[in-house]
């Protein structure tokens, strides 16, 4: 491969913001694996946010890669799973496995797409140091011809548009929208765009905790809701606190550890058979690359009122972040019926994808 721009790229990111600014351009923030793809004729490789290699994970998408983008080039965009009319980032997450036959089950079963939104090489020119009015106006040519599964991502300049897409399109899995200003070069790991995501509270039962790398402090609490069917559920982690915070929570949390896992409603988590079968706050990842995942179990007394952006399933899609204790509420309050649904929308009002 002889590219202007050769891998590993670490993609340019976006800081969070309250409100869309106006500068221009706004786009919407897909919910998959970002990627920035490097093909020279028939070699292509998909190089992740973390600059590791995807590319033998999507073998369907490479080879429509090979269809739809330009000879030599180098795009920065999304990989998405699409199934019933929305995105589905747990079905995208099970793609990434280590069996090569399981990769070409999953890729017949349930395909990706590739949504590209900016352009860092064409040809023999990089385009990194040009503004990103120019690279998207090249993306967009470059791309003219593309069709399913791979797009361009949909652009507004109105910022009437983007607030009615930022209030809608959740509806169909994304992630709220982005905003790039026009005139900014292409910056490796800079945070000079702008994200803007939906946050909600919601108050959810402390049911355990994780120590931190450190070893000796509180890493994240355990998150837990209760189903129409009465079971403590784990929805995610809280994690986003000062290193003196995690150490006064050791003390806190003491009382509350609970010793016989029998008593405990994710008891039978620590099982190694149970952890094969659902996602469970011990489970192995294989995102984790053999990070400890084990969790101290406390007595589902304590509530905390957490903040979050949306929800994948039942479980919060990011980590909540911590804002109270709540002792005003009872465990058994925390159910998933104080969370808000967002109004549902298909999909295919934004893109023509599969599935």
């Amino acid at each position: 491969m002889d590219l202007p721009v050769m891998p590993p790229v670490a993609p340019m990111l976006a800081k969070s913001v309250k409100d869309i600014p106006d500068v221009g351009h706004v786009e919407p923030k897909w919910d998959g694996f970002r990627t920035i793809v490097f093909r020279d004729g028939d070699e292509v490789e998909l190089g992740s946010r973390n600059e590791r290699p995807m590319t033998r994970y999507f073998p369907e998408l490479v080879e429509a890669l090979r269809h739809n983008l330009p000879e030599r080039c180098v795009v920065d965009g999304e990989i998405i799973l699409a199934r019933d009319g929305r995105l589905d980032f747990d079905a995208l997450q099970q793609r990434i496995h280590p069996a090569a036959s399981r990769v070409r089950l999953l890729a017949e079963q349930t395909p990706v797409s590739f949504v590209a939104f900016d352009l860092l090489a064409l040809g023999d020119d990089d385009l990194t140091s040009h503004p990103f009015a120019e690279r998207r106006a090249r993306l967009e040519q470059a791309l003219a011809n593309a069709s399913d599964p791979v797009f361009v991502t949909p652009a507004t300049a109105d910022p009437a548009v983007a607030r009615e897409w930022f209030e809608r399109f959740e509806g169909a899995g994304l992630d709220g929208v982005v905003a790039k200003p026009l005139d900014g070069t292409y910056q490796p790991d800079k945070r000079t765009m702008f994200k803007i995501k939906h946050e909600r509270t919601a108050d959810c039962v402390v049911a355990g905790y994780r120590w931190h790398k450190s070893g000796d402090v509180i890493g994240s609490l355990l998150l837990g809701l209760y189903d129409d069917d009465g079971r403590l559920q784990h929805v995610g982690v809280s994690a986003s606190f000062s290193m003196a915070r995690r150490r006064a929570l050791v003390d806190e949390l003491a009382p509350y550890v609970e010793a016989d896992l029998a008593r405990h409603p994710w008891g039978e988590w620590a099982g190694q058979e149970a952890q094969r079968t659902g996602r469970m706050p011990g489970a192995v990842s294989r995102w984790s690359a053999g990070k400890d995942l084990s969790f101290v179990p406390l007595r589902p007394e304590l509530v905390v009122e957490v903040a979050y952006d949306h929800m994948e399933g039942d479980r919060f899609r990011h980590t909540a972040q911590f804002r109270r204790w709540r002792a005003d509420r009872t465990p058994e309050s925390c159910t998933y019926a104080q969370l808000e649904a967002p109004a549902g929308l298909d999909l295919g009002e934004i893109l023509p994808v599969r599935g």
